[in-house]
């Protein structure tokens, strides 16, 4: 089992909680890895197995898991910043970044405001602006894009049991429950203040995360000024493990034309968790990661997928 340590690291308005697995010597290569909108950095936690010799950090994002306390304002310049310190507190000169969904979009503008930061880019489906109808208002594209996802966020729950049989028929997740997901989802779990339990993530945060993607320009300027190599991986079922997908495939070729720098490669059997969360996604994303780490093949991850 791949070591494994978490710890507070001070930003703007408190801690934020950072988990570390691997070694912990400066000189080890570095992974930074960016979990999604309403997820924590437990969700990180088979590609990191997967790369034992790899320090790899994953912090909890302002408003999510453990650092759900630290204040806003969001968005991504908060989250790239925040990102930004903690590589220079773990005197981390340079990292291989890697985002998943929304995190894939953060480590784009922390790419782009700490160019020195950043060796390489690899995003887990996402990263390209959301794909939704014009006009929208931004409560409208939290539904269009998270739908349930988002509104389990303000349901308390009696017991941390009543929260797993929410998630057990999860289109996402059946034929895919496994060690992790339960540790997953019991971390995802917070007091209420009433006696109750509910998601650690912030619904604020959320919200005001999806107005800066929906409305913001830091992610436009960082695809436009792209200085970084990027390589995404797509999944091609969605969050209800539907077809296409967050992103289709005739969008992605489009912004395949706008970005010489972004190599996209389909990951077969996977859906926008799983892809991180289950084999074979797991595999795919750790080998991902290797390769821009340059590891030697008896430490790229192969055991997996």
């Amino acid at each position: 089992m791949t070591a494994y340590k978490s710890l507070d690291i001070p930003v703007r308005g408190g801690l934020l909680r950072t988990g570390i697995w691997g070694p912990l010597d400066s000189a080890a290569p570095t992974v930074l890895a960016v979990h999604g909108i309403t997820a924590s950095h437990r969700a990180w936690a088979l590609v990191a197995q997967a790369l034992p010799e790899v320090r790899f950090i994953a912090p909890d994002l302002r408003g999510r898991g453990r650092s759900n306390t630290l204040p806003g304002p969001y968005g991504m310049p908060v989250h790239a910043d925040d990102l930004a310190t903690v590589l220079k507190v773990l005197d981390v000169p340079r990292a291989v970044v890697a985002g998943h969904s929304m995190g894939a979009f953060a480590a784009l503008v922390l790419a782009n405001r700490h160019p020195q930061l950043v060796g390489s880019l690899v995003l887990v489906d996402g990263g390209l602006p959301l794909d939704v109808p014009a006009g929208l208002s931004d409560e409208q594209v939290v539904q269009a894009v998270l739908g349930s996802a988002a509104e389990r966020l303000n349901r308390v729950f009696a017991s941390r049991e009543e929260y797993l049989e929410l998630w057990k028929p999860h289109p996402a997740f059946v034929g895919h429950w496994n060690a992790l997901l339960h540790d997953y989802l019991d971390y995802d779990l917070a007091p209420d203040g009433a006696g109750g339990l509910r998601s650690a993530t912030s619904y604020a945060a959320l919200a005001e995360d999806i107005a800066d993607l929906h409305r913001g320009t830091a992610l436009l300027q960082a695809l436009e000024e792209l200085a970084h190599p990027v390589h995404l991986l797509r999944a091609p079922r969605g969050l209800l493990n539907e077809e296409p997908g967050l992103y289709a495939p005739d969008y992605i070729n489009a912004w395949r034309e706008r970005l010489p720098q972004l190599r996209v490669t389909d990951v077969p059997g996977t859906n926008h968790y799983t892809i991180v969360m289950d084999e074979p996604g797991a595999g795919a994303v750790a080998r991902a990661l290797a390769a821009e780490l340059a590891l030697p093949p008896s430490l790229d991850g192969a055991a997996l997928g």
